[in-house]
Order: structure tokens, then sequence, then C-alpha cells
């Protein structure tokens, strides 16, 4: 198994890593270098079916995928991680003849494409690119997470104001809009915003948001 890691035996789980796949064991070697005088930790696989099998998906970072390797190529090996969910960012190598086929593997979600031959630093830097997208997009992620687990804290009534209230209304409006008093509503819209970590109306508009994108007007 041509699998390399820079770093040692295993690099730490939290710690960025470049999953190189290549046919060309010249090329998988320069790139390995490459990244390895970069600060990134970087393993290396000859082949579609041999990184699909012993390759950790768990780990951020991104990968770096050959387009035309025999057996299987890379779209096919796109087709596999995508199957299993990997949300690794994929950024292909490609021959000036196989530009079409980078095309399309960004039509199905790749986020770069470099041509070969490259220039060193203009590869770190996208590969660079590609890892901090991967950060982000983590982020995300937890933030999501941590988001929804507040939203399940709050009660049936603090939801019906909360989405009255990131609509615009007033606390008198949401307050009519319930058959609540005013001084009711605001208790609820306190404490929501509290359990919401949300200070301000514009902070709770947001999360909402990003909870769900469909946010409609008021009626």
């Amino acid at each position: 198994m041509d699998n390399h890691n820079e770093t040692g035996p295993q690099a730490p789980a939290d710690r960025a890593v470049v999953l190189v796949v290549d046919d060309n064991e010249g090329m998988r070697s320069a790139l390995r270098r490459l990244l390895a005088k970069a600060q990134l930790g970087v393993e290396t696989f000859a082949s579609g079916s041999e990184f699909l099998a012993a390759a950790r998906f768990d780990r951020p970072g991104c990968i770096v995928l050959d387009v035309a390797m025999p057996q299987m190529t890379g779209l096919e090996v796109q087709a596999q991680l995508k199957q299993r969910e990997v949300a690794l960012p994929v950024v292909f190598l490609t021959g000036s003849a196989d530009i079409p086929i980078a095309v399309a593997a960004m039509r199905e979600g790749a986020v770069d494409f470099i041509e070969k031959p490259f220039d060193n630093d203009d590869l770190v830097a996208r590969v660079r690119r590609a890892i901090a997208r991967d950060a982000a997009q983590r982020r995300s992620e937890v933030e999501l997470a941590g988001l929804r687990q507040r939203h399940g804290k709050l009660t049936p009534r603090e939801r019906e104001v909360m989405e009255l209230v990131v609509t615009g209304l007033t606390s008198k409006e949401v307050a009519r809009r319930l058959g609540a008093s005013h001084r009711t509503v605001e208790i609820h819209r306190a404490r929501l915003m509290e359990k919401m970590q949300a200070p301000t109306l514009a902070e709770l508009v947001r999360l909402r948001l990003l909870l769900n994108p469909d946010l409609g007007g008021a009626a």
C-alpha cells in the first residue's frame, strides 16, 4: 500500500491532512514532498480503490485527486465519495486534454481543478483554500448543531413568539396575534432570546435563518 504520512504513522485527528490520489509514483512523491515542505499533513494513494478502502474521511483537510487513472477514474472516485456522503473538498489534477472532464467534476461538487504541469506555489495556495473551505464548513456544522440544541429547549409558546418576532412584529402585535398580554409576550421574548443566546433582534433573525432559510414575512 502506498499510504505515506509525512507527519508520522498517523496524523493527529484534528490536524488537516491532504489525501493525494494519483497512479503516477513520481507525481505522488513530488506532491508528498511539496505539501510536507508547506507544513501540511499528507497521505498518498496509488489508486482510487486503495484510497476508498484505506483512507479515513473523518479528519479535516481536502482531497487532491487525479482525473485520468486506470481501472477507476477520478470521476468514478468522486461518485463513490458522494455516495458515501464524504464532505471533504475535492481538488482535481488534470492534463490539458482532461479539462472537459474537470468541468464535469466541478458540476458534481469539486471545488477546484489544477492543470498539469502546475506551479508549486499556486498548487499549495489552492490546497490551502480548499482546507480553509473545509474548516469553515465544519465550523458552520458545529454552530448549526448547537443552534438546533438551543432551539429544542424553547417551549412551544416561545417558538410561536419567535416565529412572529423575527418577521418584524412588535410585542404588542404578537400579543394581539396570540391573544396574550403584552407583558406575557415580553417575558417569552426575553426568555427565548436568552435561550437562543441572541443579544439583539438582528442576531435572532440570523439564527432563525440558519435554522431554516425560508423565513416569510408577516401576514
